[in-house]
């Protein structure tokens, strides 16, 4: 082998080495205790697509799932067809999955056209933001999920894709 390709051998290596260790060194997102009583949490206001407006308040005295996503988080796409069939599984009787996202109304619109899900899917803008960090999502990493119980507290709090199992585990311990 020249001496030249040796370089560029050693050289790939060491790019490997070093993704490989900051994979397995890289920090996790930061999650922060909840800072909202649960009468602010009902109290938020998002507008569904057709820009009426809807309260959390609506979801009280159920085992509220509430999903911060994006049109553009791959991870978020990965897990919204599991949450439905969660949501169809357990019956809004006990358990609503709220979707809630900063995005345009147009570019979910269209999203939802391609990707449908039985669940509500909320509008808000930075209304949406500031409530995942009042929820303890510190760096807006996303996809966000909090488990909230039937009076408004925070059961859990999950940054990154839920898997369906894990979830259901979840929501049927926190259901009354």
């Amino acid at each position: 082998m020249s001496g030249r390709w040796t370089f560029v051998a050693v050289g790939c290596l060491a790019m490997l080495a070093g993704a490989l260790l900051w994979f397995v060194q890289r920090p996790q997102p930061a999650l922060d205790a909840p800072r909202i009583a649960p009468s602010a949490l009902f109290a938020s206001t998002f507008q569904r697509l057709d820009q009426t407006p809807v309260a959390l308040r609506e979801y009280a005295g159920k085992v509220l799932v509430l999903n911060f996503w994006a049109t553009w988080c791959a991870p978020c796409r990965e897990e919204m067809p599991a949450f439905d069939r969660l949501q169809s599984r357990l019956g809004s009787a006990h358990v609503r999955f709220v979707g809630l996202t900063g995005d345009d109304a147009t570019r979910v619109a269209r999203f939802l056209a391609e990707h449908p899900v039985s669940y509500p899917i909320l509008l808000g803008g930075d209304r949406v933001d500031s409530l995942a960090k009042a929820l303890g999502d510190r760096d807006g990493v996303l996809p966000f999920t909090v488990v909230v119980d039937p009076e408004g507290r925070v059961v859990t709090q999950h940054v990154g894709t839920y898997s369906a199992a894990e979830l259901a585990a979840i929501l049927h311990r926190a259901i009354p």
